[in-house]
Parts: C-alpha cells; sequence; structure tokens
C-alpha cells in the first residue's frame, strides 16, 4: 500500500523547496507513495503545525518548521 506523504504549508518558496526534497527523496528509495499538498491554514493548525514547511506520513507530522535534507525525509520514510 502507498504511503501518503503530505506536504502542510501555504506554497511559499520554502514549502516548494520541500515539496522537491521528498519528491527526490521518494524516487531514490523506489518507495510507492503519493504526495499531498495541504494549504488550508486550518488544517495545518488542527494537526499542531505552528511553523511551516511541515511534513506529514500516513497522517503524523514528522518534520516542522524547517526545509529538511534529503537524508533527513529519506530517513523519516524508511521508518515511517
Amino acid at each position: 500500500m502507498a504511503k501518503k506523504v503530505e506536504i502542510l504549508g501555504k506554497g511559499c518558496p520554502r514549502c516548494k523547496q520541500t515539496e522537491k526534497i521528498v519528491r527526490m527523496a521518494i524516487e531514490e528509495l523506489g518507495i510507492d507513495a503519493v504526495v499531498e499538498k495541504v494549504q488550508d491554514i486550518n488544517e495545518i493548525v488542527s494537526r499542531g503545525v505552528v511553523a511551516t514547511p511541515a511534513v506529514a506520513v500516513d497522517g503524523k507530522v514528522v518534520i516542522s518548521g524547517k526545509i529538511p535534507s534529503l537524508d533527513e525525509v529519506k530517513k523519516v520514510l524508511q521508518q515511517a
């Protein structure tokens, strides 16, 4: 079953960079994943995110408030 990876943020350059890194990590790992963007601020806040960009895997926020490194994203994807 495909992992659901969500990028939480309003679409700023930092959020776009985070999305690019997440997509690169998924491709390099060769995992089955669906990437979705969550830009609704109410939805983002309801998940407890206070700083964007954030990344959620299968509904759980695993990175928040920074642009993650490629290695960091790979690590959380492999652990999830």
